[in-house]
């Protein structure tokens, strides 16, 4: 792993696991650090910048890292989120089924990915993944995300286990794929349709439906390799 990449994996381990070093403690927060901010990419010819999507407030998206912690999506429209061109955000206005995605098959990914813009660069793998409502803590502080299917160009992936809500830092999620949160060491917070897996928030007090099957990690990485588009389907309760 060069330089730049490294570099790139310590922020995005960041996002994901917040400033401590390690995720296994099951006090630890990670931030939500969607950027608004316009690209800064400088025109190019046969290139569109201006499909970069941005998160709002109560916007879910799905954010992913590749295996190489260098193409990502979290939630911004910078330099550092090259997969945030066509990436599909939905707005969460209530109960109900939504889909997030992103995509490869942009322009403006190809030429920031492989340097021309009608390439047909694929991303490698997954390092993250998860469904995340941007600044849902205040907005939608009782949404509960159960993810439905997920699909890796056109495919459906098999879920190993049951994913979890929990509340982090302002934003509402579901890890996907997150190796850093161990089935040991789930949040105090998380929940699912069903209640809540721990009894007053006590990471001690495991609760009847907390059996081992709720888990960060709810796809085989494998899975992902060599990809174009990921896309998520999931439904929205206790609002």
């Amino acid at each position: 792993m060069n330089i730049r990449k490294a570099l790139a994996a310590v922020l995005a381990a960041a996002f994901i696991c917040g400033a401590a070093a390690s995720c296994s403690s099951k006090d630890k927060k990670s931030p939500d650090k969607a950027a608004s901010a316009e690209p800064t990419t400088a025109p190019v010819p046969g290139v569109n910048f201006d499909e970069a999507v941005g998160v709002q407030a109560g916007d879910a998206y799905l954010a992913v890292v590749d295996s190489n912690w260098d193409k990502q999506y979290l939630g911004g429209t910078d330099e550092k989120n090259q997969l945030c061109y066509k990436a599909g955000v939905v707005h969460i206005d209530g109960n109900g089924d939504y889909k997030v995605s992103v995509t490869a098959n942009s322009t403006a990914f190809q030429y920031l990915a492989s340097g021309d813009p009608n390439g047909s660069y694929k991303v490698n793998g997954i390092g993250f993944a998860a469904v995340i409502i941007h600044d849902a803590e205040s907005l939608l502080p009782n949404a509960i995300i159960t993810v439905k299917n997920v699909k890796v160009d056109g495919r459906d992936i098999e879920l190993k286990k049951k994913n979890y809500t929990n509340t982090e830092a302002e934003a509402v999620r579901t890890n996907i794929f997150n190796e850093w949160v161990s089935d040991e060491f789930l949040p105090a917070d998380a929940r699912a349709a069903e209640g809540g897996l721990y009894v007053n928030f006590d990471t001690n007090s495991p609760s009847e439906i907390n059996d081992g099957s709720y888990s960060a990690q709810i796809v085989d990485p494998a899975e992902f390799k060599d990809w174009t588009d990921i896309e998520v389907d999931f439904s929205i309760s206790g609002l």
